[in-house]
């Protein structure tokens, strides 16, 4: 817990004790006014008929409970800032955190649970700061406060109070004990919700076409139960403490008032004895009788301060949970690592030179030995069976993920030298899954930073090129129409143009195409290459497809199996040299459609 609050700023740090300040001057009127309930019984108790004298104590009591007020709201405004403060800078810095993890810590934290930590969590962690400097600063200073007050007084009322004290103690800790471990399981049962209500809505139309919706709705079901269960067990555990306090409250008034009865009582009037013995004892009674009430109120507040810590011990695992989730993301390193160098001499050029890559925590290469050269204006393609490594390779070459082995030379300089903004200038990604944005065509189309202004004539040419400017042109506000969250208001074929011109419209050194032709018909796929290789013809391509037909024309081919090269070169001479390309052609086209 303590770790993650380094991230707080000076002057929040500064506000914090500011705070701490404000709170003791609010224990201090508050423990006054029993001090002065105490003077006013003395005054009822003796022979004293000036008002005056009552009406004083009572402008004493209510100008401390004033100031006490005025405290309170004081605290609660700073308290409140100095969380709102704290909880935008580290949802900020986890924020930036998540964008810089490559695919690889994507892939350990999972989407719903990064989601969870930068909501959810943080939000615990607001609350504890919040109620903390409101009730964890002043519980503490308040009890020991209360207690040196009171110590001294009477053994006897002591001890009532310090049974008191013992039973919310022990409850306190029974109750933690129980607690904490259930409060480590809430977070990951709601990542759990929260991934399952991902997976529904983002695959809302596959669950329909199968008629899976009862089957999801019992995975929701299980989930949200066991959270449910676990909520209730908590709630009913806090609920069960309450009237324990309450108990502990009125017992112990009762027992005070009780000893004090009997105290009182122990004091005699001498009837026979002269008036000013009468009057002393009577006196006596009556300053007893004050050391009573403020003794009852100052247990109060012992009691009260014993209360709002274990409201903040409540919340305090729940709170720690989440900053150990929290720091679990901020400590992690990113893999994938920015260099410093801002340009090159070449252009347009690219090299992979024996790169080998295996996943985190994978036993084996998925890709071996790969070697070859794309020049500037070349277009080289992939093909292979599923699983044999294409998109893993053009992901080594955007640096989605880091080569294992060997080296990767983007215009002649190694792709790690670069800094992250340099290479993706360079760079124009089509990846396999298309990704569209809640926002116009024409800001999808724009999207990003590629060191320059996209004009709206770079738009239009792109979408041109991509074979997407008739059904643009269809949509009601044209250009300037919506598209949904996730494109799920086009088809899959027009968000495979859209994210083509999004990549056209950068005019990058080097495209990448990874499969992006798949969900196209034959003519549109054939008219889309064309005008990449008549408009975009200074562009260096690389294309992964699944089609024979989609890459026939590509200046270089490589073959890959199960993570090796087992073929580079033209289609003839693939066709005349390569068994497994070979075998893949056939496969999809006639001996007459090949010749």
């Amino acid at each position: 817990m303590i770790k993650i609050f380094r991230n707080m700023k000076s002057r929040d740090v500064w506000l914090s004790v500011l705070c701490l300040l404000l709170v003791c001057g609010q224990v201090y009127f508050d423990l006054k006014l029993p001090d002065y309930t105490a003077e006013i019984t003395v005054l009822i108790s003796s022979e004293v008929t000036e008002m005056s004298e009552y009406i004083t104590s009572g402008a004493k009591m209510l100008g401390c409970a004033l100031c006490s007020a005025l405290l309170t709201v004081v605290v609660g405004f700073f308290a409140a800032r100095i969380a709102s403060d704290f909880s935008f800078d580290v949802r900020e810095k986890l924020f930036r955190k998540v964008s810089a993890f490559g695919s690889a810590e994507i892939k350990k934290f999972s989407t719903a649970s990064l989601i969870t930590r930068t909501t959810n969590d943080i939000t615990q962690i607001q609350m504890i700061i919040a109620m903390g400097l409101q009730m964890m600063l002043r519980a503490p200073i308040m009890a020991v406060w209360a207690i040196i007050k009171i110590v001294g007084k009477s053994w006897q009322l002591s001890a009532v109070v310090a049974a008191a004290v013992a039973v919310v103690v022990v409850s306190l800790v029974v109750l933690l004990t129980v607690m904490i471990p259930k409060f480590r399981i809430v977070q990951k049962q709601i990542d759990d919700v929260n991934r399952l209500t991902e997976e529904n809505l983002s695959g809302i139309r596959v669950v329909r076409a199968f008629n899976a919706e009862k089957y999801q709705e019992n995975k929701f079901e299980k989930a949200n139960g066991s959270l449910m269960k676990t909520q209730l067990f908590t709630g009913r555990g806090m609920a069960f403490l309450s009237p324990i306090m309450m108990f502990v409250q009125s017992a112990v008034s009762v027992g005070i008032y009780y000893v004090g009865a009997v105290l009182i009582n122990d004091i005699t009037i001498p009837m026979d004895g002269t008036a000013e013995a009468m009057m002393a004892a009577v006196a006596e009674r009556g300053v007893l009788l004050g050391e009573v009430v403020s003794f009852s109120s100052y247990a109060l507040y012992v009691i009260m301060s014993f209360v709002m810590l274990l409201m903040i011990f409540m919340m305090l695992p729940r709170a720690q949970v989440s900053a150990n989730r929290i720091n679990e993301v901020l400590d992690t390193e990113v893999s994938v690592k920015e260099g410093i160098a801002n340009g090159s001499d070449e252009t347009g050029s690219i090299e992979f030179k024996d790169v080998s890559f295996r996943y985190p925590d994978a036993s084996e290469d998925c890709l071996k030995h790969i070697s070859f050269t794309a020049k500037k204006g070349e277009t080289v393609a992939f093909i292979g069976a599923t699983g044999s490594g294409k998109s893993t390779l053009v992901n080594l070459a955007s640096r989605l993920y880091d080569a294992t082995d060997g080296e990767i030379l983007i215009d002649g300089k190694e792709i790690k030298e670069y800094t992250f903004e340099t290479l993706y200038e360079k760079v124009g990604l089509v990846p396999q899954k298309a990704v569209l944005f809640a926002d116009s065509v024409k800001e999808n189309v724009s999207f990003g930073n590629c060191g320059r202004n996209v004009t709206d004539e770079d738009v239009d040419e792109a979408l041109d090129i991509a074979q997407a400017t008739d059904f643009v042109q269809a949509l009601d506000d044209g250009v300037n129409s919506r598209i949904a969250q996730g494109g799920m208001n086009v088809s899959g074929g027009q968000k495979q143009r859209l994210s083509i011109a999004r990549a056209i419209a950068r005019k990058p050194e080097i495209l990448i195409l990874d499969d992006t032709f798949s969900a196209l018909d034959y003519a549109t796929d054939k008219r889309l290459r064309k005008r990449i290789a008549t408009d975009c013809g200074d562009m260096t391509c690389l294309i992964v497809a699944q089609r024979v037909g989609t890459i026939r024309g590509a200046d270089r081919i490589v073959v890959l199996d199960e993570g090796e090269v087992v073929g580079m070169g033209t289609h003839d001479e693939l066709m005349a040299n390569c068994p497994v390309y070979k075998e893949i052609a056939l496969s999809q086209l006639s001996e007459a459609e090949l010749a």
